[in-house]
């Protein structure tokens, strides 16, 4: 799969997107995004296996990219997890503290799961270079529902 066949509007799903994620610390966070997989929902172990993989990556060092952005995403494609890539969008209202190289609380967070290295790459490859504009990361913290943060998404990658 090349970069340029990545869309990211057309893997986010409104059952992906999360407006309210109540967290106050990044493990709680990871819990509601690992719980807003739909392909997940009635896989307790795969869960678990996401949720853990996520933490590894995390004491390796934090997924917080900075401009209250974190994109977690484990550090090895999860390959039988999942059969094609997958985006949970969360957005948190104050922020919670990340370990961002800025120390700006993330209040934007971008779940990346994939099958393949090669999926996993490009899909994080595609949303660094998206949220890399403040108009969209405004954007995406102003949307008033799922279709909108769909929306900012695809006007994003149009401009690309």
């Amino acid at each position: 799969m090349r970069n340029s066949s990545i869309v990211l509007s057309e893997l986010l799903t409104p059952a992906t997107i999360n407006l309210n994620l109540k967290g106050q610390e990044r493990d709680g966070v990871l819990a509601e995004l690992v719980d807003q997989v739909p392909e997940l929902a009635d896989n307790p172990e795969g869960r678990q296996t996401l949720l853990k993989a996520l933490h590894d990556r995390e004491k390796l060092h934090s997924t917080g990219i900075g401009d209250g952005v974190a994109l977690p995403h484990a550090r090895n494609a999860l390959v039988g997890l999942v059969h094609k890539p997958i985006i949970v969008f969360g957005r948190h209202a104050t922020g919670i503290p990340y370990d961002a190289v800025d120390r700006v609380p993330a209040q934007l967070f971008f779940l990346l799961i994939a099958p393949t290295v090669t999926e996993h790459l490009a899909v994080l490859a595609r949303i660094s270079r998206v949220l890399r504009h403040p108009r969209v990361r405004q954007g995406l913290l102003t949307a008033a529902n799922p279709a909108a943060v769909v929306q900012v998404i695809k006007q994003a990658e149009a401009a690309l």
